[in-house]
């Protein structure tokens, strides 16, 4: 329901910061860019892993260069599930099909996209995998209707390739960690509880950065959204994680789920 509600707060003169997933269909979610952009009003998505504080760190030594280029990368979220922090529990509407349209490609497929895209600082252009139910079961004992683990392969407009792990069921502690693979060494982001960033240079030099904390289900940190989002009204700045941003982001899910339903690898339109 985010794309009729966006676009009638929008049409009211209203600003609106919708939560990610933007949209169930690319048709929704450029109608909500273009209500925006009719109402001359902001419309900013939720997608708050591009603030988290290591990714942040991240951003700046990739942009340093001391990296150099980026070649591969790999990265994961991974978590036991809705169930154990929906309100509705093992009846949460994140199981029921008629309520939600995507599973946990929806969940945490789109946060990672769109943070991989903002450290890349690339779009993604070919996208493929497998998204299937494994073991998530509704009150009836049978299958939920929706995904519960995916593992994608993706490529980015100047050759990088990479794997996104995403899984519902995750049966231990919460995962989110990327590794980049770079020209003069390695980025590791989440794998380690003390140090968030840790930089392995290829003549052996190793930096640990303690920053601040990811957010998890379990300890929920400020994500800085709503901040962002008052902070862009205050200054009459459009936001940076605005609707255009949503939409790259949710084509990559869309397409994996498209590629996936056809068995195949599919350039992303």
């Amino acid at each position: 329901m985010h794309a009729p509600q966006s676009i009638d707060a929008l049409k009211a003169g209203k600003h609106v910061l919708c939560e990610k997933p933007m949209a169930t269909t690319r048709l929704e979610a450029k109608k909500m860019m273009d209500a925006a952009k009719k109402a001359k009003k902001y419309l900013m998505i939720g997608l708050n892993q591009r603030l988290m504080p290591p990714h942040v760190r991240a951003k700046e030594i990739l942009a340093s260069g001391k990296l150099g280029k980026v070649l591969a990368f790999r990265t994961a979220f991974k978590h036991p599930g809705p169930e154990g922090w929906s309100v509705d529990g093992a009846k949460s509407w994140f199981f029921s099909k008629g309520s939600a349209f995507m599973g946990v490609t929806g969940d945490l497929g789109v946060h990672k996209a769109d943070l991989m895209r903002w450290l890349l600082g690339q779009e993604f252009t070919e996208v493929g995998g497998f998204i299937s139910t494994l073991d998530k079961k509704g009150p009836d004992g049978k299958l939920i209707p929706l995904d519960d683990n995916a593992y994608l392969t993706l490529k980015t407009s100047k050759g990088i390739i990479g794997s996104m792990i995403l899984s519902w069921t995750n049966y231990g502690a919460e995962e989110n960690y990327t590794v980049l693979y770079c020209e003069k060494g390695v980025l590791t982001l989440g794998t380690d509880p003390e140090y968030g960033v840790i930089v392995d240079y290829r003549n052996g030099e190793r930096e640990l950065h303690k920053v601040g904390e990811m957010s998890t289900n379990l300890k929920q940190v400020a994500s800085g959204i709503i901040d962002s989002f008052t902070d862009a009204i205050r200054r009459k700045k459009a936001p940076e994680i605005d609707g255009f941003e949503g939409y790259q982001s949710l084509n990559v899910i869309l397409t994996a789920m498209d590629a996936a339903r056809q068995g195949k690898t599919l350039k992303i339109k």
